[in-house]
């Protein structure tokens, strides 16, 4: 199994060094895309207040992404930095762990809007189709709640559509990741990067119904 892993911004720093001694233990082949973090948020604020263009906004947050992704690499001994598709399977041969640096790759193809509806899940999406894998995004949170994820109401939902998931206002994912896992026809999960243990037991194939995640795609069967 191949998984496109986003580790998103608000790990980094400081889950980073955990979930590394995770992904060196896996069983599967790994691909690492990071998110902007506060950098690409320190990029919003400046946005709301001197409304930069689409074009802009979409090439500096994806910058963002490279700098936090060249020092997770400086990190992390095992995991390297690529810039293209053909240089994974020389780093999986090597018995290291890939991380893309995107903004050389999506400059060329330019496949997705240029929109902050477009984050690093979509670019990690992309990503995950170009290359026929799942795609595991590690946030801050358990997953999709049903509710506010700050109500005391709140339901985590561990199994959507992408259909249904178009309709919700607001999740730990960018807005146009639904539409993108409907086109490409993606499985994707999410997982709480705070607990590396969980993350352990779901690429090791020890994870089980009972755990905290969402599955967006068709129904799971454990």
């Amino acid at each position: 199994m191949v998984y496109v892993i986003k580790v998103g911004g608000s790990l980094y720093p400081e889950y980073i060094m955990d979930l590394y001694e995770v992904f060196r233990k896996s069983d599967e082949k790994i691909i690492l895309i990071n998110g902007g973090g506060e950098l690409a948020n320190k990029l919003r604020e400046y946005n709301n207040k001197y409304n930069f263009t689409d074009d802009t906004n979409h090439w500096n947050a994806i910058m963002c992404m490279d700098i936090i992704g060249s020092q997770i690499c400086d990190m992390c001994d095992d995991i390297i930095a690529v810039r293209s598709f053909d240089e994974i399977d020389e780093v999986h041969k090597n018995g290291k762990i890939p991380l893309i640096l995107s903004y050389e790759l999506l400059k060329k193809l330019d496949p997705l809007a240029h929109s902050w509806d477009v984050t690093s899940d979509s670019i990690a999406c992309w990503i995950a189709h170009k290359l026929n894998a799942k795609l595991l995004i590690l946030t801050n949170i358990n997953g999709i709640y049903n509710g506010n994820i700050y109500s005391k109401n709140k339901r985590l939902i561990q199994d959507i559509s992408p259909n249904e998931l178009l309709f919700f206002d607001e999740t730990c994912v960018d807005k146009c990741l639904p539409r993108l896992l409907l086109d490409y026809q993606v499985d994707c999960f999410i997982l709480n990067g705070k607990y590396p243990d969980r993350i352990f037991r779901f690429l090791n194939n020890q994870f089980s119904e009972n755990e905290f995640y969402t599955h967006i795609g068709g129904k799971l069967k454990w």
